[in-house]
Formats: C-alpha cells, sequence, structure tokens
C-alpha cells in the first residue's frame, strides 16, 4: 500500500491531491521553490522539501531525492512540469518508488504530440494533418503552431501569414521550453471555430478501461481553458455522438496500454453540415484541470481513483452514471481588457461567501472552490497565475450557471486584478445560456463587452458613499470623546467633509457629506440616508431600500463588496506628489517580468505598433510596442533584468515635439 504520497507540483493542484491523500490516511510530502516558500500547500503538508532555483519543479534530480529523503514512497506528478515526461516516470519507478500515472510507455507514446497522431491515425481515430513549419505554405493558412510535449497555451501561437512564420515558431519553442524543457514544436490546420470537447479515461492493469464522461471546454483565451462544464452541450444536442467519442477515448487508451487517470481531447466541428465529426488532438497521460465537473457528475474522486489502480486495484466493471450539470471558472491574476496581462502581487482577501465545499464533492446543488490561495499569498510573475477554480453543480445547466455566476459575483477578492468580471459575464450571455460555446466566442460577442465590470455606474457611485462613511466610523472607533457622535458632527452647521476616490476605469468620485441635527446631508445622492456605519460595514438605505456594503482597506486601496457586485477604489492624497508622473511618450511595464529580448537602440527611428522589447511572466512571452511614430530616446532596460509593474522601460518622442 502506498503511505505515503510527494507531489511533484505546486499550489492548487497540490493541495487537491493532499486533501484526498488525508481522507484515506496517506502521509504527504510537498516540495517548493523560494517564491512558494509560503504557499498554503506548503504549510498543509505533513513534510515539505525546498528545491534549489526557481526551475525546481523541473529538477527530476531534485524531486527523486526529495522523496527518499522524506520518507515518501510514491510521486504523484499533478499536472504541467514533468506530469507528462516520460523519462521522470522512470526515474521514479527506476528509484524504487510508485508512479501514481499510465506506464512509462504509454507517456511516452503521447508525449510527443506529433507521434502521438501518427499512432492514432493508425489506431483508426480521425486526427488534423501534422504540418512541417519549415514547408508550410499559402494555401495552409492559417496554422496553429503547437508545443509537442506540453500544452497550457504554452507554446502556441495562430499564424495568418508565411512571413510571420519564423519568428513565431522560434517564440514558440522559446515558451515551450521554459514550461516543459523542450522546445519541439509543430503545425496543424487552425480551425477558427468549432468544439474542443475531450473524454475522461480510467483504466486499470486488469484490462478494464472506463469513458468516465466527456466535458467541454471550448471557451478559451490563448488556446487556455478557462470556463469547462460537463456534460458537452454540443454532444448533448447531437445524436450519436457521445458513443463514438468514447468508442475512440477507450480505443486510444487501449491501443497505448494505458493505466491510471487521463484524457483524450478532440476538435469537434460546429452545428450544421458535419454535427457530430471530430478529429483527435493529443491525449494528457494526467490528470486535468478540469477533473472537478467529471467528479461532480459521477461522483467519483479520481485522485482516489488513482490511487487505486496505482496500488494495485481494480475499477468495477462499469463506470458510474453521469447525473446533473457541472461548470468549472478558472480564475485568473489578469486583465482581459488589456490583453489578457497577467498580474501579480498580493492577495489581502480571498473568499467565496456561498461556497460549500473544497477539494471535495458537493453532493448536491451549490459551489465547491479548489483554490491555490489563501488570505495573504504573493501572486507570482515565475508561475502560471491561476488563482482557483471555482466549479457549481446542479440538476440543470441553467441552473449551474445561475449558482456559479451568483458566487463569483459576491466573491470577495481584494488585492491583485483577476477575470472574475469576464467570467460573469460569460455565465450569464444568452449564447452561452442556449449552449453556443464554440471556439470562437470571444471573437463573436466582443471582448471588450465580456471584459466589462459587471458592477454598473450607480452601485459604484454608492460604494464611494459607503467608502467615505465607513472611513468616518473608523475615524470615530477610537474616540475617546463623544465615540457615539459621527465624523463631521457638529452642533452648528459647518462646511462638508471631502473625500475622493478612484476607480479601475479611472473616473474620479468626489463624495461630500456632513451630519447635523437631522442626520446625514450627503449632497449628489437623492434618496439615498445612512441606515448604520462601521468600519467594516455601511448598510444605506436607497429609495427606501437597506443595501449593505462591505468595506476593507489596505493602506489606500479600498474594496467595497456587496450582493449587487465589487467596487474597488484608490483613494486620492489630499496632496498630490509632484514627483510621481512619467515624462510624455514613455513605454512602462504593464507587469514585472524579465526582460527576454531588446528589439531597438537609443536614437533608432521607430512606428507605432513596433516591437521593442519583449518580456518574460509567468511563462508566457509579452510583446511592448511603440505607442506612435517617432524616435527612442530613451531605453532603461537590459537584457535578463527584472522589472516590477510600472517600470519605466523607455521613452519615444515625436522630434518634432520639444521637451514637455
Amino acid at each position: 500500500m502506498i503511505t505515503r504520497v510527494l507531489v511533484a507540483n505546486r499550489g492548487e493542484i497540490a493541495r487537491r491531491v493532499f486533501a484526498t491523500c488525508r481522507r484515506l490516511g496517506i502521509g504527504t510530502v510537498a516540495v517548493y521553490t523560494d517564491p512558494d516558500e509560503a504557499s498554503p500547500h506548503v504549510a498543509e503538508a505533513d513534510a515539505r522539501v525546498r528545491l534549489d532555483g526557481r526551475n525546481g519543479y523541473l529538477d527530476a534530480g531534485q524531486l527523486i531525492a526529495a522523496a527518499r529523503a522524506s520518507g515518501a514512497d510514491a510521486i504523484h506528478p499533478g499536472y504541467g512540469f514533468l506530469s507528462e515526461n516520460a523519462e521522470f516516470a522512470a526515474a521514479v519507478i527506476d528509484a524504487g518508488l510508485v508512479w501514481i500515472g499510465p506506464p512509462v510507455e504509454a507517456v511516452t507514446a503521447m508525449g510527443s504530440k506529433i507521434e502521438a497522431k501518427k499512432m492514432m491515425a493508425a489506431a483508426g481515430v480521425p486526427v488534423l494533418e501534422e504540418l512541417d513549419p519549415e514547408t508550410v505554405t499559402a494555401e495552409q493558412l492559417p496554422v496553429l503552431i503547437k508545443a509537442s510535449a506540453g500544452g497550457g497555451g504554452r507554446g502556441m501561437r495562430i499564424v495568418r501569414d508565411v512571413p510571420e512564420l519564423p519568428a513565431q515558431v522560434q517564440a514558440a519553442r522559446r515558451e515551450a521550453q521554459a514550461a516543459f524543457g523542450d522546445p519541439t514544436v509543430f503545425c496543424e490546420r487552425y480551425l477558427a471555430s468549432g468544439h474542443h470537447v475531450e473524454v475522461q479515461v480510467l483504466a486499470d492493469g486488469h484490462g478494464t478501461v472506463w469513458a468516465v464522461g466527456e466535458r467541454e471546454c471550448s471557451i478559451q483565451r490563448r488556446h487556455q481553458k478557462i470556463v469547462e462544464e460537463a456534460p458537452s452541450p454540443l454532444v448533448e444536442r447531437t445524436p450519436g455522438m457521445r458513443a463514438k467519442l468514447f468508442e475512440a477515448a477507450r480505443l486510444a487508451a487501449t491501443a497505448i496500454g494505458y493505466t491510471g487517470a487521463g484524457t483524450v481531447e478532440f476538435m469537434a466541428a460546429p452545428d450544421g453540415p458535419g454535427a457530430g465529426d471530430f478529429f483527435f488532438l493529443e491525449m494528457n497521460t494526467r490528470l486535468q484541470v478540469e477533473h472537478p465537473v467529471t467528479e461532480e457528475t459521477t461522483g467519483l474522486d479520481l485522485v482516489e481513483q488513482q490511487l487505486l489502480v496505482a496500488d494495485g486495484g481494480r475499477l468495477g466493471p462499469e463506470p458510474p452514471p453521469a447525473h446533473g450539470h457541472s461548470i468549472e471558472v478558472r480564475l485568473y491574476a489578469e486583465d482581459p481588457a488589456k490583453d489578457w496581462q497577467p498580474q501579480a502581487g498580493p492577495v489581502h482577501h480571498f473568499e467565496i461567501p456561498t461556497a460549500r465545499a473544497a477539494f471535495t464533492t458537493l453532493g448536491g446543488i451549490g459551489v465547491r472552490v479548489d483554490s491555490g490561495i489563501v488570505d495573504g499569498s504573493q501572486v507570482s510573475v515565475f508561475y502560471d497565475p491561476m488563482l482557483a477554480k471555482v466549479i457549481s453543480y446542479a440538476p440543470t445547466r441553467r441552473r449551474a450557471a445561475a449558482v456559479l455566476a451568483d458566487a463569483m459575483t459576491r466573491a470577495r477578492i481584494h488585492g491583485v486584478r483577476t477575470n472574475r468580471d469576464l467570467l460573469v459575464r460569460v455565465l450569464r450571455h444568452p449564447a452561452f445560456l442556449d449552449g453556443a460555446t464554440d471556439t470562437a466566442f470571444f471573437d463573436t460577442h466582443g471582448l471588450a463587452a465580456l471584459a466589462a465590470p459587471i458592477t454598473d455606474d450607480r452601485t459604484v457611485a454608492l460604494s464611494a458613499v459607503a467608502a467615505a462613511l465607513s472611513d468616518a466610523a473608523d475615524n470615530r472607533s477610537n474616540a475617546t470623546v463623544l465615540a457615539s457622535a459621527p465624523s463631521g458632527w457638529r452642533n452648528l452647521a459647518s462646511g462638508f467633509l471631502v473625500k475622493r476616490y478612484t476607480d479601475d476605469a479611472g473616473a474620479e468620485h468626489e463624495v461630500r457629506y456632513r451630519f447635523d441635527r437631522s442626520g446625514l446631508q450627503l449632497p449628489g445622492h437623492d434618496g439615498v440616508a445612512l441606515a448604520s456605519a462601521a468600519p467594516d460595514r455601511v448598510v444605506l438605505t436607497v429609495d427606501g431600500v437597506d443595501r449593505p456594503f462591505d468595506v476593507a482597506r489596505y493602506g489606500d486601496q479600498v474594496f467595497v463588496d456587496s450582493p449587487s457586485g465589487p467596487a474597488h477604489f484608490v483613494t486620492v492624497p489630499r496632496f498630490g506628489d509632484p514627483d510621481a508622473g512619467v515624462a510624455h511618450g514613455s513605454l512602462v511595464a504593464p507587469m514585472p517580468g524579465s526582460v527576454l529580448r531588446v528589439g531597438a537602440a537609443v536614437g533608432d527611428a521607430v512606428t507605432a505598433g513596433q516591437p521593442l522589447l519583449w518580456l518574460e511572466a509567468m511563462k508566457m512571452e509579452h510583446t511592448v510596442t511603440a505607442p506612435a511614430d517617432g524616435v527612442l530616446t530613451e531605453l532603461n532596460v537590459e537584457v535578463g533584468q527584472q522589472v516590477d509593474v510600472g517600470y519605466v522601460l523607455a521613452r519615444v518622442q515625436d522630434p518634432a515635439e520639444g521637451e514637455p
């Protein structure tokens, strides 16, 4: 029997595996790098081992040494990093440890997407033709460049013009090397719209292969899934498609002698001519990020099943039937409205007030949270920016969407900017509710509209009032004289107190108020009265209806949460700092990161949109371009330099303009 498991991973997936191990009475070991020293997965393990270097999660030797030193007898790879690396799997087994994953031969067979496609084609599974990046022609465009050794959107590029191909291939190779330790990439025909449908498989060492259920993961950004669900709306409305998918998935698993949990991924044709047709994309020889939606609809604990198979156990003759509907959204530290810019920094507070479970099945309607963060966590620039997965279950798809959208609206996320508003808008979009969820969802419905704030202007204005009145209450909370009197109260009328805030859109909110014998005076807010005020909670009476607002402060940052949506403000100081601005034409770092390349020198004439330098953050490349035509007059970075958000990278000046 397995007695102690080391998880060769970090964050949410490490916590997820630990949760099942604790329930089964199995000991746990965490590994961590310096940026993750304070991560919750480290604190929750029975033992923990530090890895040298930020890329320690990719160092097989260190991971195996950590297992030996800690007394672990098994290694669970999680997902990402070395989870689909056959050499690592072989090294684990050679060290006398249990590999909680498929046989090395199966990992090898599917570890190269290039070879996997050839094998599946030979087995009779429909595939998209592989293209050599060196020989792609204009007639074959558009194409999708993909990393052979991994997924998650890393090493992936869409190319629509042949001249762009060499540079995009090189960029994809760099990302693949950084994420998976293998720079191999290939091309295939790019399908602008369609459905990404996958089948969860489980197989034991005694010949039983289950197709547990399918998931639809078509809503993606940068080729990485952000909304997943089970069952697939496309499969539900396409007669006979599920049986064909399951047969193809079982065929794929059987062809390579698969055991354990895995996922066979397909690209399916949209509704209309060809509906129900699908093509093999890849097989992930590991647990998927989106596995909770299958757990919710089947009642299975997939990590428990992995442990069962790794221990030599048997699956039952048939998988449990699926029931109801489950949807998962991935909460990322990123700004969708700014080309999905990843964010880094502190998470002061994270809470989904309506959540009923974490890392385990709900057993009924509700919301589950599998999170990699807790209050006080620091989002690092060195790893994936996913903060948490929020999962709902309900008897029907529309109810599951409503429950999840409400939970995300009420979520209290204080700190880094996230994609929360986008997720809520997707879940409430009529097209999503109708099941029209192909891979072109953002292009079809407009990213700008979907990324817009969910909180309306009226609620934001009321939130600013709540922030000002909570500040007033806070000022009086430690008063030694007349503590019960509201801040600003005068026996005789006096001037108004003024508080100013800016919101995330850059708009300024000025709140003017004063207390007198008749109560609160609030110019510009007719119909608004104060029901109660405390430093952390204000109840406003708006047109006769009491509305609560919860207020939290972290320095000059103010976060206001209400059932109608969140608001974030920065307090405007009474006296501004004259040195706080930057010169006209300055390019500031949009995120913390490391400078990969520099594409121009001081004195060069540049044109609007021309790439000037490249930053690496969270294993992805980000291009910084010239904002306008001009001359590069400043360049304040060099290759390898680490920069913080807001750092002035360079300056582009129009020669016709004098110094400002």
